[in-house]
């Protein structure tokens, strides 16, 4: 929900009008201003590992929207969520459907529990190639293997567009309320399994022995008794959900992203914007976003001894960590900023719509 709503605004900002329709945790109808309204609806969420969110009759709720409204374009984000189903009617009634995906769930990106990613093989061969099949064009947030585009036979129809960021509201670095001396270490998403923050915590916490000033944070949702929480909360800030992520971010210095899957991460951009030394695992779009040793680490995902020795790096080289921090906010100011971005969503638009 996170990128759509974000390419919603940036699609608002061109000058379309647009209306969403989500899942969530209720139902309703949001008018934000004249040419961004958002629909929720409610949905069942199955929790870690599984992460997926399923809405009975959204699919005719969206069909019932669209005899309404007649929109020049229909756009589908992310493939396999429950969402991306109703991309088959549309099509069977002749509507022009673009699908974006940040990942091949099934084929590319997998959990890491073996019920999950077998579930997830199977939907992705069946249902989720039907979607890309059947979709007017595809884009990917970041490059996929051609070999695969080909298997799929969506090669001829498919194009890589990032969603981009604003970087405005980030890079605005402070240490107004740090102690003197406190290096920050911060990761930024939910505990889920997939996200490795197992991995990081357990490279992270025994260099406190060593590096006292280091602050180590997790910001984002957790499940009460979280077993993580429970284990590192003497070492570890858990600071729950955040709403004020520039202001996390200005004032950390290392960000770490260490998913054993991943797509275009949103948190990773916003720590770039940032100018946060990143270290990330070397997976999906981290992989496209992070230029190896210019603008960030990577590492083999899973991999603690070798995220403990890029922690190990920065916390020893102040000069490196501002170099790759400036580093990383000039590449998503040139690649990823809404500027260059828009600009690509804008031609692809006009040429589906014309």
């Amino acid at each position: 929900m996170v990128s759509s709503l974000k390419l919603a605004e940036l699609w608002q900002r061109l000058g379309y009008r647009v209306v969403v329709v989500c899942m969530g945790e209720t139902s309703g109808v949001e008018k934000v201003s004249r040419t961004l309204e958002i629909h929720r609806r409610k949905d069942i969420f199955l929790p870690d590992p599984w992460n997926y969110g399923i809405s009975f009759g959204f699919s005719g709720y969206v069909r019932k929207l669209v005899s309404e409204i007649h929109p020049d374009l229909i756009v589908v984000n992310k493939l396999l969520f429950w969402t991306s189903l109703v991309t088959i009617p549309l099509r069977m009634r002749g509507h022009k459907v673009l699908v974006l995906t940040d990942a091949f769930v099934g084929i590319t990106w997998w959990p890491r529990s073996l019920l999950p990613k077998i579930a997830a093989s199977i939907y992705a061969w069946t249902l989720g190639w039907l979607i890309v099949s059947m979709a007017t064009r595809v884009v990917t947030f970041h490059p996929q293997p051609d070999d695969l585009l080909k298997r799929l036979g969506i090669a001829g129809k498919t194009q890589v567009i990032p969603t981009g960021i604003d970087p405005e509201p980030y890079g605005h670095k402070t240490h107004a309320h740090k102690p003197e001396g406190q290096i920050t270490v911060t990761y930024i998403g939910r505990l889920e399994s997939v996200k490795g923050v197992d991995d990081f915590l357990a490279a992270s916490v025994p260099l406190k022995m060593q590096y006292p000033q280091m602050k180590i944070q997790t910001v984002g949702w957790y499940k009460v008794d979280h077993p993580l929480v429970e284990q590192y909360q003497r070492d570890v800030i858990f600071t729950g959900l955040r709403k004020d992520v520039p202001e996390v971010l200005a004032e950390s210095d290392i960000f770490v992203l260490p998913s054993y899957s991943e797509g275009l991460s949103n948190a990773l951009m916003e720590a770039m914007s940032s100018r946060c030394a990143c270290i990330a695992s070397e997976v999906g779009g981290n992989r496209y976003l992070i230029q190896n040793g210019v603008s960030g680490f990577l590492f083999p995902a899973g991999d603690r001894e070798a995220l403990a020795a890029h922690l190990r790096r920065l916390l020893d080289d102040p000069h490196k960590r501002k170099a790759l921090g400036e580093a990383a906010r000039k590449r998503i100011e040139e690649t990823f900023g809404w500027t260059v971005v828009g600009k690509q969503y804008d031609v692809l638009f006009q040429s589906l719509i014309a």
